[in-house]
């Protein structure tokens, strides 16, 4: 292999090394029955993993019923769905790279309708529920979440150390928490969509205290050989949101709670955001944190060459890169970067015939 390419060196997390820096972004498939695995993704994920992406994070999977996005996401919230989930994370396994799974409720932006089938929220009357959130704003146009109780809270946080335990069970060795993208730790912490005036809301001490206590949470039950990541968005590209230099200070806080990755992307708490989309455009985030809050980062968002994530990686500005549509397009995108950056790496021994 050739040794000077830092997309295709080893990464070193706890307990578990990362053949590669390339990892498989969480994606929505909105392609489940009752939050049960169906049989587009053991295809879906396995192509990628065959691929040659180091790890492989399964996409958002709701850790309550009312947690979903749309009644079609996939779930952890019961033990049935243990099985269907471990048949992925063994296949995934089975070529080398890492299985990881993305932990998520959705918060006041659930009970909408798959993108193709227009992505508007499901009012009760059509099978809707109702939704939860810090506090009764909207997003957008879609009916106001109820304000979350103590109690509500606390059921949340179990669901997450729940959901955990059944990832632990199906064979998953990295899990991420989703504290992005509008949903509901990300709720918390924005003082958009946070006006409580509790203990947790008000001062940004307070807006991260329920995420942060989610974090520990899991991070107290999850073995200490194997690592925990955190998707944030780093700005809510709105006047008088969540912003950069809070990114990098919650950064740090996680970092003391143990967490040994942050997951870089932005946006998503605002139906108006002026996102300024761009290759790379996100990429300015994940290295401030890596630098000041002293934690390893995954930069996200439009990374579509083998040149520029070696560059990313090369000029320090991430530990990891977190390809999405990229590996949606080609699924063999790693295989063939490697191609391009000169390395020598294993291919399925099924498709050696077909190496470059």
């Amino acid at each position: 292999m050739k040794t000077s390419s830092r997309l295709f060196s080893p990464f070193r997390l706890r307990g578990i090394s990362v053949k590669n820096r390339v990892v498989m972004s969480p994606m929505c498939q909105y392609s489940s029955r009752d939050g049960f695995v169906t049989d587009w993704h053991l295809p879906h994920y396995g192509a990628r993993a065959a691929g040659g992406a180091g790890l492989i994070m399964l996409e958002a999977t709701a850790v309550t019923a009312d947690g979903r996005i749309s009644p079609s996401d996939l779930g952890i919230w019961k033990d049935d769905h243990i099985e269907g989930l471990r048949s992925v994370a063994g296949f995934i396994k089975s070529q080398g790279s890492i299985a990881g799974i993305q932990l998520a409720h959705a918060g006041r932006k659930a009970s909408t309708a798959a993108p193709w089938d227009g992505g508007k929220p499901i009012m009760a009357n059509a099978g809707g529920w109702q939704t939860l959130g810090p506090s009764p704003i909207a997003f957008g146009n879609y009916p106001p979440p109820a304000a979350m109780a103590d109690h509500d809270m606390g059921l949340v946080k179990e669901a997450f150390v729940n959901g955990a335990r059944r990832a632990l069970a199906a064979g998953f060795e990295v899990i991420e928490l989703h504290m992005a993208h509008g949903y509901l730790l990300h709720e918390f912490l924005s003082p958009l969509s946070n006006v409580r005036e509790d203990r947790y809301g008000g001062s940004f001490e307070n807006r991260i205290r329920f995420p942060l206590e989610v974090a520990e949470a899991v991070r107290g039950f999850w073995p200490e050989r194997l690592p925990v990541f955190v998707r944030i968005s780093a700005t809510d590209w709105a006047d008088g949101g969540w912003t950069g230099d809070d990114s990098v200070s919650f950064a740090a806080e996680l970092n003391s709670a143990g967490i040994d990755l942050v997951d870089v992307s932005t946006g998503g708490l605002t139906a108006d955001a002026k996102i300024p989309v761009a290759p790379l455009f996100q990429v300015q985030f994940a290295a401030a944190i890596k630098q000041k809050a002293k934690i390893a980062t995954g930069a996200v968002g439009l990374i579509t060459t083998a040149l520029d994530a070696e560059d990313l990686l090369k000029r320090e500005q991430c530990d990891l890169v977190f390809v999405g549509r990229q590996l949606l397009r080609d699924p063999y995108f790693p295989l063939r970067a490697a191609h391009e950056l000169g390395c020598d790496v294993t291919w399925p021994k099924q498709y050696a015939r077909g190496k470059f």
